[in-house]
């Protein structure tokens, strides 16, 4: 697989997972606190949310960059274009 290529949405996905680690390191802190597990449960779950939809957009922008890479007939071959999203959609 290639590496170094930069989509045009990962500085905004770096940008929510830097707010998650933020927020999970904010939950530790509340397990030293002792806070209710129903606040706790509500705070991960949040969490698991903003992983969740990052890990989404990063896959949802891949794929449509080789399907626009496939259409134009641009890069890749066609094969190689279907074999990295079949990859990547096991992701989802």
């Amino acid at each position: 697989m290639p590496h170094g290529h930069v989509h045009e949405s990962h500085p905004k996905i770096v940008k929510r997972l830097k707010r998650a680690e933020g927020h999970l390191r904010r939950v530790i802190e509340m397990f030293d606190e002792h806070r209710s597990c129903l606040d706790l449960a509500q705070q991960l779950h949040a969490v698991e949310r903003a992983v969740s939809e990052a890990k989404r957009t990063l896959i949802y922008d891949h794929v449509d960059h080789c399907l626009n890479t496939a259409a134009n007939g641009t890069g890749k071959s066609t094969v190689a274009v279907v074999d990295e999203f079949k990859a990547i959609s096991k992701y989802l």
